[in-house]
């Protein structure tokens, strides 16, 4: 199923909707088809019913167990929009993990050869709060995923320093925490704008002011 969209905000863009790498559904596929390979086997030659019962279970419980795999993998959503990564999975009940693109610090991807040669690998998120580090497996083409990340991370970012630069402009006062400021510093100084002696010192001034 595709992520709802009465779930976005009024402001906010669907960027990226994916289900997992066809990689999750290959373990319950394979044990299907080898269920099946037998089940032809023994209704060709006959085999005895001591062998073929057992085996005809075999193949409704390798069926049963694709089934659930593939229903599980229709479920499943990791979605990038303008504003946060959201990870959801559940038929009856749901689950979900929702990371504010402004909290993010890092993401990496992980590869196997095999998984580069399919397309398929790891994705981490490190972030700031309670959450932490977040791990997401079978994730389709995940350097591009990463890079799309950064890519929405610094589209937020502009568009805050946008509207901050337009209240200025306009002379409307800018409600702005301390904390906030911080951030917005430390914003400034990873992307270089200004040095890390610069970012102390305006730290240590906003500080003094709490």
């Amino acid at each position: 199923m595709p992520f709802p969209r009465h779930l976005l905000t009024d402001d906010e863009d669907l960027v990226l909707d994916l289900r997992p790498h066809w990689w999750y559904l290959a373990p319950a596929a394979a044990l299907l088809a080898v269920a099946v390979l037998f089940g032809l086997l023994a209704l060709i030659n006959n085999w005895t019913s001591w062998i073929s019962v057992p085996i005809g279970v075999w193949v409704l419980v390798a069926l049963g167990y694709f089934g659930i795999r593939y229903l599980t993998w229709t479920t499943i959503n990791f979605v990038v929009t303008s504003e946060r990564v959201i990870s959801r999975t559940g038929v009856v009940s749901k689950q979900g993990i929702e990371i504010p693109l402004d909290r993010i610090n890092t993401v990496f991807f992980n590869q196997s050869v095999f998984e580069r040669v399919i397309g398929a690998g790891d994705l981490g998120i490190e972030s700031a709060g309670e959450g932490g580090r977040q791990t997401f497996t079978d994730i389709r083409r995940p350097n591009l995923v990463q890079n799309e990340i950064y890519r929405q991370v610094e589209g937020l970012e502009d568009r805050k320093l946008q509207r901050l630069g337009q209240a200025a402009s306009s002379g409307a006062p800018v409600e702005t925490s301390i904390p906030e400021q911080i951030e917005k510093l430390d914003q400034l100084r990873r992307q270089g704008v200004i040095t890390d002696e610069e970012f102390e010192t305006k730290k240590r001034d906003l500080l003094d002011r709490m």
